[in-house]
């Protein structure tokens, strides 16, 4: 009752004063930390479950495996995963549901479809999580054979969830005319209505295709008002293609929408500064600072034995700092032995371009790698997270790591995973 009317400090106190918890006590103390977003502590406890004596029930498994989805906390989830295998549990559908989820939002695919290819009857949450996975992992051919395996089973059936993760894996891959067929095909073919994620992919799908006239018709003809993230797929089009007046009209709805979100104003800085139009860059960091927008700083971390490390842009706080820095260094000399040149295009004008260099050579997700690096057995893969899309640099630099130092690099940002080996990178610059 008290965890349900939101008084978790009240819930806690009767828990903590219970002489014999059942698991239906354990499960639902837990599973109120996780919807009052605080998952340490629901994690904590879950730990304390385990040690308890108390086995856990799938209502319990689900929701922790779906807790570990939202902060993407792998090995967390890989012990739970094993805990099920160990006291010989079988999961429920919609366990299993959440670990195919935990797998996909982690970037673990191998590990997503092998639990998705035990299930003897996978719901739709499992087909959805999967192929959404396969998207967001620049797998696009293996999401869309999953999601004709779904339409031929003749037993689930998508839904406009699942049509998001197709639509997207067709923009993630350039696959303009699948992905107009797949979006026609939910209402004539599947009964659905149209919501607005389905019309942000598509918008997305032929932005990024430079195919604007098309986005143009089809905005022109929804029967829903277009909201952000629209806008915001649109705006990512135009600046892939340098087309600065469309940019204008995407920013000027994004900016009526939502005034104080920052990306809008970087990414029409940056277009701008692209297109050498260096007043109304001046003019665009004028009107942030009138409204008080501040830059969302970036933000990397990486875990390596069990233990998460985060890294700010520029960060020498962590204890192997210098280790780090130098480290990056010498990387710095041999990419440009192998030829690489960094894209100091849309630093700040105003720098001198070694101070553009410098800048860009300290970018979170690089001194994550770098950490990674150092700190790993050669040969470890290097898993690394981000809170904002990685910028070009970034993504050119690290192909060029991937190959020195002979590792697989993976680098999952605020819109995809990005698999780097050997040079290249699986979403083939296309994202």
């Amino acid at each position: 009752m008290y965890g349900k009317c939101g008084s978790i400090e009240e819930a806690r106190h009767i828990f903590d004063r219970m002489v014999d918890r059942d698991v239906v006590t354990w499960t639902t103390m837990i599973g109120r930390y996780f919807e009052d977003g605080r998952r340490d502590e629901g994690l904590h406890l879950f730990k304390d479950l385990i040690k308890s004596g108390t086995r856990p029930n799938e209502f319990t498994f689900a929701g922790v495996l779906n807790a570990c989805s939202d902060v993407t906390a792998e090995q967390l989830g890989r012990q739970v995963h094993g805990y099920i295998t160990r006291v010989g549990s079988t999961p429920s559908s919609f366990a299993a549901s959440a670990l195919v989820h935990m797998y996909s939002k982690c970037g673990s695919m191998v590990n997503a479809e092998r639990v998705f290819k035990g299930m003897l009857q996978p719901d739709l949450v499992s087909w959805t999580s999967l192929i959404a996975g396969y998207a967001q992992n620049g797998k696009p051919n293996e999401a869309l054979h999953y999601f004709e395996l779904l339409l031929n089973s003749g037993k689930v059936y998508p839904d406009h969830i699942t049509f998001v993760g197709v639509l997207s894996a067709c923009a993630h891959a350039g696959l303009v005319d699948k992905g107009l067929q797949y979006f026609y095909s939910i209402k004539d073919k599947h009964g659905l209505t149209y919501t607005t994620d389905h019309y942000a992919c598509i918008i997305d799908l032929l932005a990024r295709c430079g195919r604007f006239e098309e986005a143009k018709r089809i905005i022109s003809g929804m029967p829903i008002k277009p909201d952000k993230f629209l806008w915001a797929s649109l705006l990512g089009g135009c600046r892939i293609h340098k087309n600065v007046e469309l940019a204008e009209k995407a920013a000027e709805a994004l900016f009526e929408i939502e005034p104080e979100n920052p990306a809008t104003y970087v990414t029409m800085a940056n277009i701008y500064a692209t297109a050498g139009k260096w007043a109304e860059v001046a003019k665009i960091r004028m009107i942030m600072d009138d409204r008080g927008v501040v830059k969302k700083p970036g933000k990397s971390w990486i875990e390596v034995k069990r233990k998460t490390h985060v890294f700010l842009v520029g960060d020498k706080s962590h204890p192997k700092s210098k280790q780090i820095h130098e480290f990056l260094g010498e990387l710095s000399r041999r990419m440009k032995e192998e030829g690489f040149v960094p894209d100091t295009n849309s630093v700040l004008h105003d720098v001198e371009e070694e101070q553009k260099e410098q800048n860009l050579s300290y970018h979170s997700e690089k001194l994550a790698i770098a950490y990674g690096v150092i700190s790993t057995a050669a040969g470890t893969p290097i898993k690394v997270f981000k809170n904002l899309r990685t910028c070009v640099d970034c993504h050119t630099a690290i192909k060029f790591i991937s190959k020195i130092v002979d590792r697989k690099i993976v680098v999952r940002d605020s819109a995809r995973f990005h698999c780097f080996e050997n040079g290249s990178c699986s979403c083939r610059d296309y994202w």
